[in-house]
């Protein structure tokens, strides 16, 4: 009861008695203590009719809860630690929690537990939820319009089809199997497959459109006896494929025994896909136990090939014609790595390999397509891009789209031609879309029904061309704003389908209603509809964050998230044109508390090209005050402008913006622009002149300002110091101090070598530290070191490999040997960002505390005092 009473009060009481948000109340000065208070929103999901949503706080004190919340009247169910959510129809909701399985009745309340090796899924087509208990071996079918439940015993295993009209099952009595199909009707019946057979059976995977279902069959527990079969649903045929029996079945291989691939069906269902290991393969002495051999003239460096090379071990794909019998061995050693065409037709080999040594993050190669029924293959491509969206095949199979010298081009597999698509759009169709990296395409978005056309971005807009280039039209009109429309997706590869070793692209239907979202120069963001006749509009777009975009288009609903820095985090349902409504208000208490803003402003560096940032204002700001600034670097930050952040001492890099802006600081983020060869350069014009604006806006006070970075933004912070008195105090952590030892390393967490990051990635150097020296000794900090007066606190966790830690030590013992002002802090047991909770603690009190000590003159602060004496 009194745990009740408990969550009640801190989860339900704040939502009625917390003041109306913009009310005026007295405000409190947050503390450390309060941060506890505070905690993150994680939308989950909203039910089929939109009448339930479903999300998540997750707190720095461990009470996270999942919340399912009434859209109409309101009532809410909460779970402690409750996770995975998902809706069965309307009225029922799966969930776990830290011990259970659920299902809960949204309707009664009623809620059954499950062990958690227990099976739930829901077949939406007939709305029922199937369970089974795996201790009991009993199958149940709930049957949620009819409320009967029926159960099939002795159920070890099921798997529902993907468009959930039937399941297969696995039964097992007395030591002997059967596989049978069950169907999901409101009288289920079950379909015989294979009755009461010995052995194993394993791996069910279905064709995508539920029309066949292939498996591992083995009839003793030798993997040698292992067969691959196919059953038919549509004419009820089961096809086996036996090592033994097929005569043409490869001698010196057998099936993938770690199956560490899926199974595949083509959607014609004449072909299976699977893998073949090497059956008696050369088993070499991995890394670590054995003198390790780095040869110059080796493809990879050792650890890479240890890691990723090393093909001849490796299960590769084949392909089963049931019908004939054929098998085809698709990759080899030579062409390792392989994807399919849309219909699964054709395949694309390639060897990541063959054009290494060389010295960018990945190689180019050369793309082959095979003909599955014969295995002979043709040149595709020369030198193509290996970058995962580069070359993508489309959903039909009629075509392979790729990106090739800053254009689209399509290769019409039938006809065996090459058409640049986009030569005669005179926008550009690529820039600089990753902050790291360097210029790319700005993305394929899809295809529409039968490959008509293919959907592709601009820096602003999307377009719609025919396969054969000789129609383009814009769809969107975002050039005229600067304003980026893309299609909209919950996560990074909604767009795409995972295709072997590739991915292909989807099917967008432009006669359906498309979401859109929306994001401008100016630092507003939203969502608009685009509909083939009436075209575009706005459905909500301003100055905050917009994302988590759900529609129910049955319903004319849709459901997203809007926050910004002075606005935590809330859920908003909107009915066409009707008025938003509130659904949910996280951390209603953020009101109690005096708090800062976010504020885009636009700068110009030395040679008066615009650029952007972010300023962020103390909490309770007086004009009438001058203010110390934290000055906070990592190339382009401006699109966080209206990320709301919980303020909170547990962060990876001991930074928050709003415990800095509670602490009365200005924190600037201003975007940095680089240019090949001029890193520090550039590093240095563009944070002195945002700095410098801000300035001149007589609220800071100039004497009072502190620099910050972390991994290339602490080689942005040491570089600056080298060169500037601009700041009174300054914190690097997990950074790089000497480029020509940087360049010469190894990036152990990838196994890759570090100068791949120097060509046209990240650094842009252009050229490497043997062609030119200097270059890389002007941009090292460690070489200006003697020029530094600014005291810096480096940061480093000693088991990071993801920038080598000793480029810390190094600067430090550079910065000890000139009696420069320094102290270092190395955390054991930690990598490149800081997981541990007392470490990130001790980080982010010690970051503040340096700050206060230079910026404030808190001489309270002993440990930067004493480091100092």
């Amino acid at each position: 009861m009194k745990l009740k009473l408990a969550l009640f009060l801190f989860f339900i009481l704040p939502l009625v008695a917390c003041p109306l948000w913009g009310q005026v109340v007295q405000k409190k000065q947050l503390r450390e203590s309060d941060y506890q208070k505070w905690g993150e929103l994680i939308v989950e999901n909203i039910s089929p009719n939109g009448q339930w949503i479903s999300y998540r706080m997750v707190y720095d004190n461990d009470r996270d809860t999942l919340f399912v919340r009434n859209t109409s009247n309101r009532k809410t169910y909460n779970f402690s630690k409750g996770v995975f959510p998902r809706f069965a129809g309307n009225e029922h909701l799966i969930y776990k929690d830290k011990n259970n399985l659920h299902t809960l009745n949204l309707t009664t309340g009623k809620n059954e537990s499950y062990t958690t090796d227990t099976q739930i899924e829901y077949s939406h087509l007939r709305d029922q939820i199937i369970i089974l208990l795996k201790k009991e071996k009993t199958l149940q079918l709930h049957n949620l319009f009819t409320s009967v439940i029926h159960k099939v015993h002795e159920v070890v295993y099921f798997s529902m089809s993907p468009n959930g009209k039937e399941i297969i099952i696995l039964l097992k009595i007395n030591q002997k199997y059967s596989v049978g199909l069950l169907s999901l009707s409101n009288t289920p019946e079950i379909n015989w497959i294979i009755k009461e057979e010995p052995g194993k059976f394993y791996n069910f995977t279905w064709e995508e459109n539920g029309k066949a279902v292939a498996f591992y069959s083995s009839l003793d527990s030798s993997e040698n006896d292992i067969n691959l079969c196919l059953y038919n649903l549509q004419v009820k045929k089961l096809s086996r494929l036996s090592p033994n029996e097929q005569s043409n079945f490869p001698p010196d291989k057998i099936f993938d025994k770690d199956r560490s691939y899926p199974l595949s069906i083509s959607p014609d269902l004449e072909k299976v896909f699977f893998y073949l290991s090497p059956q008696n393969r050369l088993i070499e002495q991995k890394a670590g136990h054995t003198v390790e051999v780095w040869n110059t003239a080796d493809k990879w460096i050792y650890p890479r090939e240890q890691r990723s090379g090393r093909f001849y071990e490796k299960a590769n794909l084949a392909v089963w014609h049931p019908a004939s019998g054929v098998i085809v061995q698709i990759p080899s050693a030579e062409f390792p790595s392989v994807m399919l065409t849309g219909n699964k037709k054709m395949a694309v080999v390639s060897n990541p390999k063959q054009y290494e040594p060389q010295f960018e993050i990945e190689a180019p190669r050369d793309y082959y397509i095979m003909n599955l029924d014969t295995g002979n293959k043709e040149i595709l491509l020369k030198e193509q891009s290996e970058f995962y969206s580069d070359l993508l095949p489309s959903p039909s199979g009629k075509f392979i789209a790729y990106y090739s010298n800053n254009n689209w081009w399509i290769y019409d597999i039938k006809v065996k031609t090459h058409i640049n698509i986009t030569k005669k759009i005179k926008v550009p169709f690529f820039g600089r879309v990753y902050v790291l990296g360097g210029d790319s395409s700005y993305g394929n978005a899809g295809w529409t029904s039968n490959d008509g056309e293919i959907l592709l971005y601009d820096q602003y807009d999307i377009w719609a061309i025919t396969n054969d280039g000789t129609s383009a039209r814009r769809l969107t009109n975002g050039r005229e704003t600067k304003t980026k429309f893309r299609l909209n997706t919950l996560g990074a590869y909604d767009l795409l389908v995972q295709n072997f070793d590739g991915w292909k692209s989807v099917t967008i239907d432009l006669n359906d209603k498309l979401i859109l979202r929306a994001e401008g120069d100016d630092g507003k963001t939203g969502y608009y509809s685009w509909e083939k006749k009436s075209g575009i509009k706005q459905i909500v777009y301003g100055d905050s964050s917009f994302d988590n975009m759900h529609y129910i288009k049955k319903y004319h609903l849709y459901m997203y998230q809007e926050q910004r820095f002075d606005l935590p985090p809330r859920l908003i349902l909107k009915k066409n044109k009707s008025k938003e409504k509130i659904i949910f208000q996280s951390n209603t208490h953020c009101n109690q508390y005096n708090w800062g803003r976010s504020e885009l402003i636009r700068y110009s560096n030395s040679k008066g090209k615009e650029l952007q940032g972010i300023l962020y204002y103390p909490a309770n700001y007086n004009p009438n005050k001058k203010y110390p600034m934290i000055v906070y670097i990592y190339e382009k930050q401006s699109q966080r402008v209206h990320r709301y952040i919980n303020p909170t001492l547990f962060s990876g890099n001991g930074f928050n913006e709003s415990v800095m802006t509670t602490k009365d600081y200005f924190v600037l983020c201003p975007d940095i622009e680089h240019e090949t060869g001029k890193v520090g350069e550039n590093t240095l014009d563009c944070t002195v002149s945002a700095t410098n604006y801000i300035i001149n806006q007589n609220f800071i006070d100039p004497l009072k300002i502190g620099l910050m970075g972390e991994s290339f933004g602490g080689y942005e912070t040491n570089f600056i110091i080298t060169q500037t008195d601009l700041f009174a105090a300054a914190v690097s952590g997990g950074s790089i101090a000497d480029l020509t030892s940087f360049y010469l390393t190894v990036g152990w967490d990838l196994n890759i070598s570090d100068m791949s990051r120097f060509q046209s990635q990240q650094w842009r150097m252009g050229k490497t530290p043997f062609e030119d020296p200097d270059l890389y000794s002007k941009n090292s900090p460690i070489s200006n070191a003697a020029s530094i007066r600014t005291p810096i606190l480096l940061w480093a966790g000693k088991e990071d490999w993801h920038v080598n830690w000793q480029q810390s030590v190094e600067f430090y013992m550079a910065l000890r040997r000139l009696g420069k002002t320094a102290t270092m802090l190395l955390y054991p047991d930690e990598k490149h960002i800081l997981m541990k909770e007392k470490n990130q603690i001790n980080l982010s009190l010690r970051i503040n505390q340096w700050f206060d000590y230079y910026l404030k003159n808190d001489q309270s602060v002993t440990w930067a005092k004493e480091a100092v004496n």
